[in-house]
């Protein structure tokens, strides 16, 4: 008789990575997997073990590139306006609203998230795991720069806590990195080309030289932390994984050049197209700025061609959506992660392909760093979701959050039904 403290019976399982498992039986155990299998042959649990029925058992998800910023636009120029104290009260909320919709993981590559995972890890305020990377870093003009303020506001922000942080040169680069070892930082976020929400830098060109950017690789390797470069034109990706970065975010770019030097280094594709298509739906009337408006209706269609092209290229692909802001009237709002599985499938996963996208894959963008989770094995952490409905006949049944039922995460549970009064 197993010594369990949950039981979960359910239609199908899905793993994470392989075939899905029918009639199947999920037995946790001081907050790991302790038996997973076909329920015929489950072992018996004791009598007061909470025994819960559903349609389908998964893996909680993850969100592979999310930012906890509080901002409630788009304008970057934001982050200079607001207190820091209230952009982390936002994100502390913006937090629970991602476990609620399933994703027990997230990796913030560039927010506040830092502390705000400290505020979660010590059982202060629910969350998801929170794999921070401190400052979003780039060189001096670049994406993590702010173009309409000085040079010394830019640095006085960095230094002051908030979250953009520019260097140059190999020395300035190593310091970078180390500043963020300094707060514990689980990755280290880089821009390796121009963005969308900064002004004058230009998403074709590459960021950091080639001898910048392999000193920010080196240095964090050597503490195992992976490096997530920011990349939207070609020249970038190759540089970056050129220097050793393990994540190319975004990708829009992409071709059959950089799909088979990525699958030649093992290098993962973090997808964010959850991004592009809501800004080219809602970014004008939320803030977006008119220059990132004209970036962004350039690289629209580009994006899913890319996407599409690492599919069939066989890219390993991990889900993230650039999640932003904070409201649910916002650009991009915490709680919308599972809109990313379908724009997956919309580009030629299959729903199954897109899953394990956001669990098995998940964990490769962090690395050493990440716990055993986004699998549903025999000696893995027990973050599950157990969802009322088939998500393989249709995905989009994850981003109805009233049917992700119940949410667990390391075992304890983080949502499950109200009991209706006696």
């Amino acid at each position: 008789m197993q010594n369990a403290t949950h039981r979960i019976e359910a239609e199908q399982l899905l793993p994470g990575t392989g075939a899905p498992l029918r009639d199947a039986c999920l037995i946790i155990e001081d907050g790991r997997v302790a038996w997973v299998g076909p329920r015929a042959s489950a072992p018996a649990t004791a009598a007061g073990v909470p025994v819960w029925r559903t349609q389908t058992i998964l893996p909680g998800l993850w969100d592979c590139h999310v930012h906890l910023t509080g901002l409630r636009t788009t304008s970057l120029d934001d982050a200079m306006r607001v207190p820091p104290p209230v952009c982390a009260a936002r994100a502390v909320m913006d937090a629970q609203k991602a476990l609620d919709a399933g994703f027990t993981s997230v990796r913030e590559v560039g927010g506040y998230g830092v502390h705000v995972a400290r505020v979660v890890d010590e059982g202060t305020a629910p969350g998801p795991t929170i794999y921070a990377a401190g400052d979003l870093i780039s060189q001096t003009g670049g994406h993590a720069d702010l173009h309409t303020y000085s040079v010394g506001c830019v640095t006085h922000f960095a230094e002051q806590g908030g979250w953009l942080r520019t260097c140059d040169g190999e020395a300035e680069c190593l310091r970078a990195v180390r500043l963020q070892l300094r707060r514990n930082c689980k990755l280290i976020k880089i821009c390796a080309s121009g963005g969308v929400l900064t002004e004058y830098d230009d998403p074709m060109h590459q960021q950091f030289t080639d001898r910048e950017l392999r000193v920010i690789v080196e240095e964090a390797a050597r503490a195992e932390r992976v490096v997530a470069a920011h990349c939207h034109g070609k020249a970038g990706i190759l540089a970056a994984l050129r220097a050793g970065a393990k994540t190319i975010e975004h990708g829009t770019y992409l071709d059959a050049e950089t799909a088979d030097v990525m699958k030649e280094v093992g290098a993962v594709l973090v997808t964010t197209r959850f991004v592009t298509e809501r800004m080219l739906a809602y970014g004008q009337a939320t803030g977006l700025p008119s220059y990132a408006w004209d970036k962004l209706v350039a690289m629209g269609a580009q994006h899913r061609e890319a996407v599409a092209l690492a599919i069939r290229s066989g890219v390993t692909i991990a889900l993230g959506t650039d999640t932003i802001t904070t409201g649910e009237g916002s650009a991009l709002p915490w709680g919308l992660h599972a809109r990313e599985l379908e724009l997956l499938v919309d580009a030629g996963m299959t729903p199954l392909q897109a899953i394990e996208a956001a669990t098995a894959n998940a964990p490769l963008t962090v690395g050493a760093q990440a716990r055993r989770a986004g699998r549903l094995e025999v000696g893995w952490d027990a973050d599950v979701i157990l969802v009322d409905g088939d998500p393989l006949a249709d995905v989009g049944v994850l981003t109805d959050r009233a049917k992700i039922t119940h949410v667990l995460k390391r075992g304890h549970v983080e949502k499950a039904p109200t009991p209706s009064p006696a």
